[in-house]
């Protein structure tokens, strides 16, 4: 990709093409062949179509139980397909692989601006989701005050607007890979080039981890002594917790070695010979292909953990193989929800739930019991 991107690659061993070059030199020049372009291939093929299938799955979600939950990982799928479009798609296939040139100037820095935008909608959307997580599991009797569809509709409006702004200043996002003229010293790193690189670790990496990390271990504690206390039969903690877990520790690991190298780039001199920079520019590769393969794999996540969510994405499937309409959804004509009661805790919602409704499972309503 190009210098001023998200995910720049090291030249002159670049999978990049300039002007007039063969594909086929540039493929042999990367380190890793034409693993790059087949990895992105393969993630975009897989991963825009399993995200769109979330927000469909979700939104039937949101509509049939308005949880403020559900609002929040449907967000999430959106902000991930914009990073799948944006980065995968323009920024490595369209512009390093299928236009071999780069985009012109303006659009390229309104490209930058959207793709580091992007990146910040999709981890800290998930910020909300974990305090959200907190309230319901910690604070359960005040969970009805602070959570519900209206004010979750804000705070994502709020997280996507405060992302698009805070992308602003990374027009001038420096050339930490060294791209151009060999790249710069460190020594020679101005002061806002400083500033920004490591406004980019901490605001990608370092404060959603604190938060994640923070919360999720007063969360496990907090269950862990709620299932010591009561130990009823069929009591659950919760599938909407257990994806947050999966999410944020998934998102921890494959985010880390990325932040290291930039940080690594930006502050080591460039290597001294051509095996030290084709190294360099190979582990830099597979730093970008774990922190990209986090936008595909929150869908794989929920159909692993949650039967609902496994149940619903069968019957999407289905629906698309026979071309036929799903069954007719239910519809709350209400907003009361169980999981905002004042007196029931979201965790064992489940266990009175009959005392409303009993559904098939198409989620359609049989009987309304007393």
């Amino acid at each position: 990709m190009e210098p001023s991107h998200v995910f720049p690659v090291f030249p002159p061993n670049g999978s990049s093409w300039s002007p007039g070059q063969d594909p086929s030199e540039v493929v042999q020049g990367c380190p890793l062949g034409p693993l790059p372009v087949i990895y992105y291939s393969v993630l975009l093929c897989l991963g825009l179509p399993a995200n769109i299938m979330t927000v469909v799955i979700l939104s039937q979600l949101v509509l049939r139980r308005q949880k403020s939950s559900y609002n929040y990982l449907l967000a999430l799928a959106a902000a991930d397909i914009l990073v799948l479009l944006l980065i995968v798609f323009v920024d490595f296939i369209l512009e390093d692989f299928i236009l071999a040139s780069p985009l012109p100037p303006s659009l390229n820095s309104i490209v930058q601006v959207l793709e580091f935008s992007s990146i910040h909608t999709s981890i800290w959307i998930t910020v909300p989701l974990t305090i959200d997580r907190y309230v319901a599991v910690c604070h359960p009797l005040r969970y009805h005050t602070v959570s519900y569809p209206a004010r979750t509709r804000r705070v994502i409006f709020a997280v996507y607007a405060g992302c698009l702004l805070s992308a602003a200043p990374y027009y001038w996002w420096p050339d930490i890979y060294g791209d151009k003229g060999g790249g710069e010293d460190s020594d020679r790193r101005t002061v806002a080039q400083h500033v920004l690189v490591w406004a980019h670790c901490a605001t990608i990496y370092l404060l959603p981890c604190t938060v994640f990390f923070s919360l999720n271990a007063i969360i496990v504690q907090k269950l862990r002594k709620r299932r010591n206390c009561f130990r009823l039969r069929g009591y659950s903690t919760g599938k909407t917790t257990a994806i947050l877990l999966a999410i944020t520790s998934v998102f921890a690991v494959l985010w880390a070695p990325r932040t290291l190298m930039i940080l690594y780039h930006f502050y080591s001199p460039p290597p001294a010979s051509q095996s030290a920079g084709r190294l360099l520019h190979m582990l830099t590769d597979m730093a970008n292909m774990l922190a990209l393969l986090n936008t595909g794999v929150n869908f794989f996540l929920y159909c692993f953990i949650s039967k609902r969510f496994r149940g619903m994405a069968a019957n999407v499937l289905r629906a698309l193989v026979h071309c036929r309409k799903q069954p007719p959804q239910f519809y709350a004509s209400h907003n009361f929800s169980i999981t905002s009661s004042p007196w029931i805790s979201p965790a064992n919602s489940h266990c009175i739930k009959m005392l409303v409704y009993q559904y098939d499972k198409n989620g359609k309503p049989i009987c309304i019991s007393s």
